[in-house]
């Protein structure tokens, strides 16, 4: 039985994209000023996949394929292209802390509402009290 519709593997998912998002980020930080360095970004490659994997298809022949697709992580990790600083380096400390930013208010948003998922939870086992 899935409790709240898969919502809270959903999260669950969010969160583990943010948490990898968080560790990219940081990484890009911390190397701003090592040369040659290449900063890198995470991306969910295979959102619309998903999207379309969690649909049922009506099948009139059994010629017909499923929708559905097997993938391991939702999310990819890929290099920026380009250099800004003299010495070979891409990273935009500016850019940078504004996603790092950005990451913290979405991850947070994700761990309120698994929250309130789990308060939600517990009521009901409590009966309502």
């Amino acid at each position: 039985m899935d409790l709240f519709g898969g919502t809270i593997s959903k999260l669950e998912k969010g969160i583990s994209y943010s948490a990898i998002k968080q560790k990219t980020i940081s990484q890009n930080i911390s190397n701003a000023d090592t040369p040659n360095y290449k900063a890198s970004d995470v991306s969910f490659k295979d959102e619309f996949t998903n999207a379309i994997s969690s649909m049922k298809a009506n099948k009139s022949s059994i010629k017909h394929l499923d929708f559905s697709t097997s993938s391991g992580n939702p999310y990819e990790l890929t290099e920026r292209k380009g250099t800004y600083n003299h010495n070979g380096n891409n990273v935009d400390i500016d850019k940078e802390m504004a996603m790092l930013a950005q990451n913290q208010i979405y991850n947070q948003a994700l761990v309120d509402r698994l929250n309130g998922k789990f308060r939600s939870l517990q009521t009901v086992i409590k009966g309502g009290k």
